[in-house]
Formats: C-alpha cells, sequence, structure tokens
C-alpha cells in the first residue's frame, strides 16, 4: 500500500509495450516500413497523453521521467552558455527568459538596466525533492534568487496571496505542484495562474512563466493544463500505471512558451530533448493515458472508497483517537490526514508509531523526517515515526484487512520492546 511512491503496469500497458518490442522496433526517424510503424505508435502515444491533460499533441515532448523534466526546465535559464550540468527543464527557460528581456531592454535603453539583476523563482516548501534540491542549489550556486513560500499549518495548502506578494520586478518562474505526494492537498494552481497573468499584463518585458507538477495528480482527479492555464505541466508515467516515463506539456513550444533543448543530437522530439526514442516505453505511457481518459471516475470512485475504508478500519481498531485536521503528539497508533474539504486527492494516510523508525518512499536517511510533513507543522518525533499508507486501483478491501492487522500486531510487538 505506498501507491503514491509508484504503481504496477496495468496489464494492458504490459500488453502494448511487449508489442511494441516486437513489432515497433525501427528506429522512428527512418523512412522504411519498421521506421514508419514506430513513428506512427509515437504519434498515437502523444495523442493519448496531450488528451489526458486537456494539451495538443504538439504540446507534448517525451523525456525519461519527471526529475529529468524539471532539471531541463532549469538549465538554459543560468548561462548564456551551453551548459550540461543537469539543472531542469522548466528553470531553464525561465531564467534564460529572463536574461534575454534583460539584454532586450539595455538594447533598447542603450545602457545596463538590471542586467544584474538574478533571475527569481517562487516555488512552495513544500514540492518533491526534484523542484526543491534544484531550487536550492541555483541558489547555493548564486544562479538565481528563489523564495520558498510557505504552506498554511491549517491547510497544508500554499495560499495565492503569499504566492503574489513574494512577486518581484526579476521572478521569472512560478513552480507549485498540483496534489502533494504525502499529504495529498490539492494546491490552488488555477488561481495562482490567473492572478499571474494579470500581473504579467502589467509587466513591460518580463513574463512570469508558470510550471506545475501533476504527478499525483494523475490518474486520479481531472487534470486540464489549459483549464489550470500553465505554461508547464510534468507529466510522471510510474505514477499512473505507466512505465518509468515522463512527458513535458509545454503550452506552444518554443512559440508561445519558450523551451529550449537539454542535450544536442539527433534532432528528436523537434531538437528539445535529441536521442532515438525509446518506442516501447512511450507507447507505454500512451496506452495508460488513454487508459485514465477511459476510466477515470472508475478509479476516482473505487479509491475514494478504498481509502475511507482503511480509515474506518483504523478508527474501529482504536488506532486512530485523533480527529481529522488534528496531528498526534503522543498515541499508540493514530492516522491523519489534512482537512481540506475538496482540496484533497486521495490523500495518504499515516501511521505514527512511537520507538520505530521507518524510511519514507523517496527518504535516503530511515532517520530523517519528511521535509514535508515537517512543513505542515507535524513535530520532529511523531514525522520520525511516520508510515505512509496510499491505496490504487486494485488495493482492495480485503488488503485493507491485512495491513490494519499488521499494523496492530507491529505495534504489539513495539509496546513488549519498550
Amino acid at each position: 500500500m505506498d501507491y503514491n511512491a509508484t504503481t504496477p503496469l496495468e496489464p494492458e500497458v504490459i500488453k502494448t509495450i511487449s508489442e511494441a518490442l516486437q513489432d515497433a522496433w525501427g528506429n522512428p526517424s527512418s523512412n522504411y516500413i519498421a521506421g514508419v510503424k514506430a513513428k506512427a505508435l509515437i504519434n498515437q502515444s502523444r495523442e493519448n497523453v496531450a488528451r489526458m491533460v486537456g494539451g495538443k499533441a504538439e504540446d507534448i515532448i517525451f523525456a525519461s521521467g519527471g526529475t529529468e523534466l524539471y532539471y531541463t526546465l532549469q538549465r538554459w535559464f543560468i548561462s548564456n552558455k551551453p551548459s550540461f550540468r543537469p539543472i531542469t527543464w522548466c528553470s531553464t527557460p525561465a531564467v534564460e527568459h529572463f536574461r534575454r528581456s534583460c539584454r532586450a531592454a539595455e538594447e533598447g535603453e542603450g545602457q545596463q538596466n538590471g542586467s544584474d539583476s538574478l533571475p527569481h523563482i517562487i516555488t512552495s516548501n513544500v514540492e518533491h525533492d526534484s523542484v526543491k534540491l534544484v531550487a536550492e542549489q541555483l541558489q547555493k550556486d548564486g544562479k538565481a534568487d528563489v523564495t520558498f513560500v510557505s504552506v498554511s499549518k491549517v491547510t497544508a495548502r500554499v495560499e495565492v496571496e503569499d504566492v503574489i506578494a513574494a512577486v518581484r520586478p526579476n521572478t521569472c518562474l512560478v513552480s507549485v505542484m498540483l496534489a502533494n505526494n504525502e499529504t495529498g492537498v490539492i494546491m490552488p494552481v488555477q488561481e495562482i495562474c490567473q492572478r499571474i497573468k494579470s500581473l504579467n499584463k502589467q509587466r513591460e518585458r518580463l513574463r512570469i512563466l508558470l510550471h506545475t507538477d501533476a504527478a499525483q495528480a494523475l490518474g486520479k482527479i481531472r487534470v486540464d493544463a489549459t483549464e489550470l492555464g500553465v505554461d508547464y505541466l510534468t507529466i510522471v508515467g510510474h505514477k499512473f500505471y505507466a512505465p518509468r516515463i515522463g512527458a513535458l506539456y509545454v503550452n506552444g513550444p518554443g512559440t508561445g512558451t519558450p523551451l529550449y533543448p537539454m542535450l544536442f543530437g539527433g534532432g528528436q522530439e523537434r531538437n528539445f530533448r535529441p536521442g532515438t526514442e525509446n518506442t516501447p516505453m512511450i507507447a507505454g505511457l500512451g496506452k495508460a493515458a488513454e487508459l485514465v481518459t477511459s476510466n477515470l471516475s472508475d478509479y476516482e470512485s473505487h479509491m475514494r472508497s478504498t481509502k475511507l475504508h482503511l480509515e474506518e478500519r483504523l478508527k474501529a481498531g482504536g488506532y486512530c483517537p485523533t480527529v481529522r485536521g488534528c496531528w498526534p503528539a503522543l498515541a499508540p497508533l493514530a492516522t491523519q490526514t489534512v482537512e481540506t474539504g475538496k482540496n484533497e486527492v486521495f490523500p495518504p494516510l499515516y501511521a505514527f508509531i512511537p520507538h520505530y523508525t521507518t524510511p519514507l518512499h523517496c527518504t535516503l536517511s530511515p532517520t530523517r523526517p519528511s521535509h514535508i510533513l515537517l512543513s505542515c507543522g507535524i513535530p520532529s518525533k511523531v514525522a520520525a515515526n511516520a508510515l505512509r499508507l496510499s491505496v490504487g486501483r486494485g488495493t482492495t478491501k480485503a488488503d485493507v484487512d491485512a495491513v490494519v492487522e499488521d499494523l496492530r500486531e507491529a505495534v504489539k510487538r513495539l509496546e513488549e520492546m519498550d
């Protein structure tokens, strides 16, 4: 029950990948039959992914995954010369956009006009490490100024007014995730985009670009990049039963929205992400996207009912003495979700177990508390003993019952050891 970390491949996705491995082995850049077949499969997958996020096929660029995508979106922002240090695809166009705007201002006015000012990036303090660590490194290296807007200790959401208050004349990028991977909270991305776009109308040259990490939202709630109003949207396949490959939605790549290549090579993906395409994995991503578009309401209904069953079983077993919205400082075993009403996407439930430390997903050190839980106001000692439980499409009530029993046995053993 760790589906927020990753998901298994759907049987239909496995079948699509297998068929592509066997039949679409040709180089998609070739004009003979095997290559043409591979290219057609990639084009269909691009259409499927675009449909899933409410975009156009030409807005989708395939890459290895979410970390590369945000990495690449920052590389070109940082230097006037090509640098092969992987610093995010989303920040990169923004920083380069900033530099070009400064140069245009200098040329137009015939003098220095803020060219020494660093590009400024705004993000939240509960972003995934693929965003958080990149922003911190940019700041450490003196390549950009970064504002980490704190989330509310009550709702765990970033407040729109706090984001707007952080805007500066040199702000070039706002990056706020759509749904948090540890609290399930949906961030007010659409409202942030609306406000930033209003500000952009008042800015003479430097447009603020907007990025959202939609990894945890896709396959759980409806995601429409056009309605959200973002310039960039990160798509991570292994979070919605696709293979470990990703894609970036860009609203008019290179035309309506700046985008620059991370690498240089054979010209694939319209030169934005060169390298011979991984046709089977792209095909699998396209099939998974097609399944999301066709079955989202069923997925959503099942996961919601399963999550509620888990919460009820834990409460019935006496393991959840606290109410929602109140993090327990002391409890033998307690579960918690952040109280946000409709603003949550099947939040994971946390088991807080005294005297026992277990690493969260993606945590390198078993004793390091999650920065996200700490940012939401969870005491360090409690956060260090947190076990995240998250449900998936295939999680049954029998699975939930088994997990609750396992937790009961675990707590009993720990109490005996104390």
